[in-house]
């Protein structure tokens, strides 16, 4: 999803931004008292998302992950964050935050489609704030305007190891859901033309 570049810069509390974000049209982070509202993404971006929700829900059918899309808050207490990924995968029964069924605290795998108004937000600030999500295992960037992936994963030391992926022929392993990813099938019906 992509952040406009307005944010109203008013301090307002999480209670009082849950009550309006209920209420309201359109989808808003929350970022320790400020809302920054989110805009649409291109049809590369949605196409993306949607080719990726197919693929994973094929996969996980017989298991019992979740996965969802960015209509579900991921809530990040350490620092105060409510946030809505691209997609992302909960491996067991979802863990509400304050049990509201619209914030949750447990994803195990993010994927978050790359802009240029975002790219620099997701591989930075973004992913620190998700690092500190202890169920968090894989982070996951996908360039719509290039066949480029960066798979982060997260070891047993809780270090983070890249790998990325530039070859369309390329799978991606999800240990953290035991499962593989074809790149052309993320990248379907997306057409990037090399200069």
């Amino acid at each position: 999803m992509i952040t406009q570049a307005k944010q109203n810069k008013q301090n307002i509390s999480l209670e009082n931004y849950r009550k309006l974000e209920e209420i309201s049209e359109f989808k808003h982070e929350y970022h320790n008292g400020v809302i920054i509202p989110m805009t649409g993404g291109t049809i590369d971006h949605n196409t993306i998302i949607m080719n990726l929700i197919f693929c994973l829900k094929l996969a996980l059918n017989q298991t019992n992950c979740r996965v969802q899309s960015s209509d579900l808050r991921v809530w990040i207490p350490e620092y105060k964050r409510g946030v809505y990924p691209d997609v992302m995968v909960i491996s067991e029964d979802p863990v509400f935050n304050e049990n509201r069924q619209d914030e949750i605290i447990n994803p195990c795998l993010i994927f978050e489609v790359l802009s240029p108004s975002t790219s620099s937000y997701d591989r930075g600030d973004k992913f620190l704030y998700y690092r500190s999500i202890p169920y968090l295992k894989e982070y996951i960037l996908i360039d719509q305007a290039n066949y480029f992936i960066e798979h982060y994963t997260k070891t047993e030391n809780n270090q983070w190891l890249l790998k990325d992926y530039q070859d369309i022929n390329d799978m991606i392993k999800l240990t953290s859901i035991n499962i593989n990813v074809k790149i052309s099938d993320i990248y379907k019906n997306i057409f990037i033309t090399k200069e």
